[in-house]
């Protein structure tokens, strides 16, 4: 209900929404192109993933790689990896988490927010 007993602007509330549509699709894009990394081990192994979560990268320092000891280099990329999407969660949070309270604040489906 609008103050004062008018009827809501439906060609401004429709403009609205398709501003925010616009703009969370720019910011969808903006988040498939910027890279974050994450590491482990010291960095010993490094990822690179976008801020949609795509992994683009892995690199490993020949100082993680042990012929005997396989495991702990798999350990090392899973951490890399989980820190790189922790990283692309953050920056999806802040890029996206405004648009999505102008959404009623009831968060984005398909992302943790």
């Amino acid at each position: 209900m609008i103050p004062g007993g008018g009827q809501p602007n439906m060609q401004q509330l429709l403009q609205q929404a398709q501003k925010m549509q616009q703009d969370l699709q720019r910011a969808q894009e903006e988040l498939a192109q910027t890279e974050v990394e994450g590491q482990a081990g010291g960095g010993l192994v490094q990822a690179t993933v976008t801020g949609s979560g795509e992994l683009r990268s892995l690199k490993i320092d020949p100082k993680a790689v042990d012929p005997e000891d396989t495991e702990t280099l798999a350990d090392l990329v899973v951490a890399a990896v989980q820190a790189a999407n922790e990283n692309a969660q953050a920056l999806q949070q802040q890029k996206l988490g405004p648009l999505a309270q102008g959404l009623g604040g009831g968060g984005l489906p398909g992302l943790p927010f």
